[in-house]
């Protein structure tokens, strides 16, 4: 594990959103179990998501923008503080990451003054970046990913997040990272328990994820209405996800007294997408 900072994305991207795996009963009664939303959709060269935190607790993970090379989301730290965190994998499997080559590792090519950056490891390794903000529960946040090629072999990819008070998008990073400057793909979300200490796992977490978009390769913009609930291996059974037609939105919760009465895992779920792609993006 990554410790109380960072460990959510990288435990939710490798088990490629799959409930088959032998199930872990080291975390059954330990930790919430993580729940995901995986979007259908096409390679793309930005990737546009909304999220609003309902329930949270210290150790929770709410991502956003999860890709095919990193992840993108709000966290609430074990010791309550609130950040958003953006983070590239390294090309290369192991935990350590000063075992990383230096040529194979994610480099940094940008970084806003108010953004902390960093190497983790403990499930893959990778760059990492944190922008402390104290986001509230009931507020709608929005991130954005770009892709674009670096070179021959590598991929820059950017995280901007939106500051509503000041009505603008900051441009927070851009790690590059080995990837043969492909585009975006394998889009999800998640809610995950990084606590794990047993009193995690009684406290109920809940998010909106919704207005999704996908700027595709050729410049078009499509909606994200599409969304397969999955976990990883812990066997509880307190999860639940669902559909917010009206709000064109999807829900994730888990722990505490939650039942999975809305939606089966591993079903697909679909919301009327949203006609109109936010007139403000940095990127056209």
């Amino acid at each position: 594990m990554f410790g109380a900072v960072l460990l959510a994305g990288t435990a939710a991207f490798l088990l490629s959103f799959s409930t088959t795996a032998t199930a872990d009963e080291r975390l059954k009664d330990v930790a919430c179990r993580s729940v995901h939303l995986a979007y259908p959709g096409p390679e793309g060269t930005a990737f546009y998501n909304e999220a609003t935190v309902d329930t949270s607790a210290d150790g929770t993970y709410f991502c956003a923008c999860g890709f095919n090379h990193g992840y993108y989301g709000i966290q609430q730290l074990g010791n309550g503080k609130k950040l958003a965190i953006f983070s590239i994998w390294d090309p290369t499997r192991g935990d350590d990451p000063k075992q990383v080559p230096e040529e194979k590792r994610v480099k940094q090519l940008y970084k806003d003054d108010a953004v902390r950056v960093g190497r983790f490891g403990g499930e893959g390794t990778g760059g990492q970046s944190f922008f402390d903000f104290d986001w509230k529960p009931g507020q709608t946040y929005r991130f954005l990913v770009t892709a674009e090629p670096d070179g021959k072999d590598r991929t820059a990819y950017t995280g901007y997040f939106y500051l509503s008070d000041k009505n603008e998008w900051k441009k927070l990073v851009t790690f590059s990272t080995l990837a043969d400057g492909k585009p975006l793909g394998g889009y999800y979300s998640f809610v995950e328990d990084f606590k794990r200490n047993k009193v995690s796992a009684t406290q109920t977490r809940r998010a909106e994820f919704g207005n999704g978009w996908v700027r595709t390769t050729k410049g078009d913009w499509v909606p994200l209405n599409q969304a397969r609930f999955t976990a990883d291996s812990n066997p509880v059974l307190n999860i639940d996800a669902g559909p917010l037609t009206d709000a064109h939105r999807f829900f994730l919760t888990t722990g505490g007294p939650i039942e999975n009465k809305t939606t089966k895992l591993r079903n697909l779920m679909k919301v009327e997408p949203v006609t109109k792609l936010p007139a403000d993006l940095p990127v056209k």
